[in-house]
């Protein structure tokens, strides 16, 4: 049971439903990040915004070192208001629009992943009104599939991610000619919650095959971008609270083959956040159907959209009762038939103002938030606040 984890008295008093982070697990997973990559030469770990951009989130990653893997204009602007430098600042998308270029070269961040060849000769265009030369990384869609949901997987030759690997060499050539920009890596980026390390050495296999290509053209490129995509245990978020980070870098370290003087960089999201997050809902009505029992809560897809978007697990506790164990679907107040958080999960006997908590939902879940219904959007809170 995970009720000792959580201040219930304290959480009893806030307005539900709303988000509660676990500052002291935020700050450990950061921590084995740190220790495990700093085992590798080389290793440089950025944060993916996209998982979470609360302000305090933000603030704690960047104290402990990591840069920001940005992929729109509001992404720069959270991460550069969180303190993160801009030289560690990372900007992908397949779909750049002006301002946000502009924003980039203006803060002169680290790299743009680009992923087209009309993509690269705007910025080119951009940075010479101002002046400057824009690093970019031509982000390669390697043909490499995931084993995980067929809506996070991204490296695909199907997906709309990436320049193909046939243009690898033309499109390196093609920006040496641009005199405004500058190629200094490729970037990869083949999906989302994957816990099979071979799918990450199939990655590492391409890109060595790739850079054998490049060398054999005498092209060379400073850093080579694996992007994220380690998944967490959404069954066991008290058991396995912190990812396997270990295994995650020894594979890169044992299966790519780096290059004299080369970073390896990293964008991690999930994988930092999701475990330290939970969703707190009040329960507001016990509903006796035909067949089942329906556990009627507060929170619904507007405040944690995983569920009815990937038919997403998440482990739900009731954190007041101490009551036996009874089967319910827990279910939200939208306006929806998707509106489904779980179906048939055991809980402890709940009641009317019973709290819930929706495990591993630090990540894609308060940054997903909408206000369909008019809701207003869930607030979060961390543990060393309250």
């Amino acid at each position: 049971m995970a009720k000792g984890i959580f201040p219930v008295e304290k959480l009893q008093s806030i307005q539900t439903p709303f988000y509660y982070y676990d500052t002291e697990l935020l700050r450990q997973t950061l921590q084995a990040i740190v220790s495990e990559a700093r085992k590798h030469e080389g290793f440089v770990v950025h944060y993916a915004v996209k998982a979470n951009a609360n302000p305090k989130i933000l603030r704690v990653i960047r104290e402990t070192g990591l840069g920001a893997d940005c992929v729109s204009g509001g992404e720069i602007e959270a991460s550069v208001k969180a303190g993160f430098a801009n030289n560690k600042i990372v900007y992908a998308g397949v779909g750049k629009s002006d301002w946000e270029i502009n924003l980039g070269l203006e803060h002169d961040i680290f790299c743009f992943n680009v992923e087209s060849i009309p993509e690269l000769e705007v910025i080119n265009e951009l940075a010479a009104a101002k002046g400057k030369v824009a690093r970019v990384a031509f982000r390669l869609n390697p043909n490499v599939g995931a084993h995980t949901h067929a809506n996070i997987t991204t490296g695909l030759a199907e997906n709309k991610f990436g320049i193909a690997m046939r243009d690898m060499v033309s499109v390196i050539r093609e920006a040496d000619k641009l005199p405004n920009v500058k190629c200094v890596g490729l970037h990869f980026h083949i999906g989302s919650q994957i816990l099979d390390m071979g799918d990450f050495e199939a990655l590492c296999n391409r890109v060595n095959e790739l850079q054998d290509e490049l060398e054999r053209h005498r092209i060379r490129v400073e850093h080579i971008n694996v992007g994220g995509g380690l998944g967490i245990d959404y069954a066991h978020p008290n058991r396995v609270s912190i990812p396997d980070f270990k295994s995650y870098f020894d594979t890169y370290a044992k299966k790519l083959k780096l290059r004299n003087g080369q970073t390896l960089h990293f964008e991690l999201g999930r994988a930092v956040v999701a475990q330290c997050g939970s969703l707190i809902t009040r329960t507001l009505y016990i509903k006796e159907g035909a067949t089942k029992k329906f556990a009627i809560v507060d929170a619904g897809f507007t405040d944690l959209i995983r569920p009815a978007l990937y038919q997403a697990y998440h482990k739900i506790e009731n954190i007041t009762s101490e009551e036996p164990t009874e089967a319910y679907d827990v279910v939200g107040p939208i306006c929806e038939s998707t509106d489904v958080f779980a179906k048939q999960i055991d809980l402890n006997r709940t009641k009317r103002g019973d709290l819930l908590a929706i495990r591993s939902a630090g990540a894609y879940g308060e940054i997903m938030a909408s206000q369909y219904n008019c809701r207003k959007l869930p607030l979060g809170y961390m543990s060393d606040e309250l």
